[in-house]
């Protein structure tokens, strides 16, 4: 669960990084891809199925002041470089399983439950580069695979009276995506390593830890307002000597539900939300040729609906990349379905 797949930047790394043109890395989690109420355990036990659809989509890469990047410069040999135009088109759909356990046991006196999280996803990348007949670059790609999957086992949500609500929580991406290498020779450029394109997996292992609350206004917890901080620490890259930076996300939301038959039975959720991502450490290593620190930030909306006697949940939610530096900026979209048993 990222921002988008490791698929987008290694296809796009196999035009950039021969040039030295690079974008930072990027980290795994992705603002984009829960919903507003989704950081807290639930309120029962039992355990909770759920499925997330998630789609990306954007033609503009941004540089470290946050301008589009049209061109870039290819320097071969002395002089003063050849500048090359650069088209960017990307796709991603990615779909995935979770699964909840929560006891009916508190620890620590909160709520308990743990997760687990794999991640497929197919993406279409099309990066090309071109100056006429003295050199050209394209990376056309199509692939669906596995991607690095995502364990959450501490998970926990104090009460404090009927108004607030806070939790704390600690899980892992692990290195279980697709990932390789290549070796190529480029024209006027000589002979790089990249990742290959059809990679899904990020190549590296991020420990992640979460804090935040919850303020419901009032008693029936109808309305919530919701903001929650994760930080990411990642190992190093794999076939690379290069540590991707640490990142911090701030995710913000407002949840109203609105009961849509006399019952309560059916309910309506609604309501904005967003996030606000920065690199917070430079990447680190030879093979690290940028040393900007990414930023995003969106802003968007949720829309769904609770059937309370089956336990089921619906939620639709979209997010627009209102300002990004130094990576992809672009919409998303989302759809989650989920049952309590």
């Amino acid at each position: 669960m990222r921002r988008i797949t490791a698929l987008a930047s290694s296809a796009l790394a196999l035009s950039l990084v021969a040039v030295g043109a690079r974008a930072a890395e990027i980290g795994h989690f992705n603002g984009g891809f829960l919903n507003i109420r989704d950081y807290f355990v639930p309120a029962d036990p039992g355990f909770y199925a759920a499925l997330y659809n998630y789609y990306y989509s954007t033609d503009r890469l941004n540089d470290h002041n946050g301008d589009k990047v049209n061109s870039v410069t290819v320097n071969p040999g002395p002089g003063s470089g050849i500048p090359v135009s650069l088209n960017v088109d990307v796709d991603l759909y990615a779909v995935s399983p979770v699964v909840i356990w929560e006891p009916e046991t508190k620890v620590l006196g909160a709520r308990y439950a743990a997760l687990a999280a794999p991640l497929f996803a197919n993406a279409s990348v099309d990066a090309a580069l071109d100056i006429g007949s003295r050199i050209g670059r394209d990376a056309n790609n199509s692939s669906f695979n596995v991607g690095d999957m995502f364990v959450e086992p501490v998970w926990l949500t104090w009460e404090f009276g009927k108004h607030l609500e806070v939790l704390a929580a600690y899980g892992f991406y692990a290195a279980t995506g697709k990932y390789d290498t290549v070796t190529r020779t480029l024209p006027l450029i000589g002979t790089v390593k990249t990742e290959d394109p059809d990679n899904i997996g990020y190549g590296f292992w991020t420990h992640q830890v979460q804090s935040g609350f919850a303020v419901y206004p009032f008693d029936h917890k109808g309305t919530a307002l919701t903001s929650v901080v994760t930080y990411e620490h990642h190992s190093e890259k794999e076939n690379f000597d290069l540590q991707p930076g640490d990142d911090i996300t701030l995710n913000w939301g407002i949840s109203q539900y609105i009961p849509l038959t006399g019952d309560q039975h059916l309910l309506l959720e609604i309501g904005p939300a967003g996030w606000n991502g920065w690199q917070v450490s430079v990447d680190r290593g030879t093979d690290a040729h940028n040393s900007n620190r990414d930023r995003t930030f969106a802003v968007g909306g949720q829309i769904g609906l609770t059937y309370v006697p089956w336990g089921v949940a619906a939620n639709f939610h979209g997010f627009y990349e209102y300002d990004t530096q130094d990576r992809f900026q672009g919409s998303s979209l989302g759809l989650s379905i989920a049952k309590h048993f």
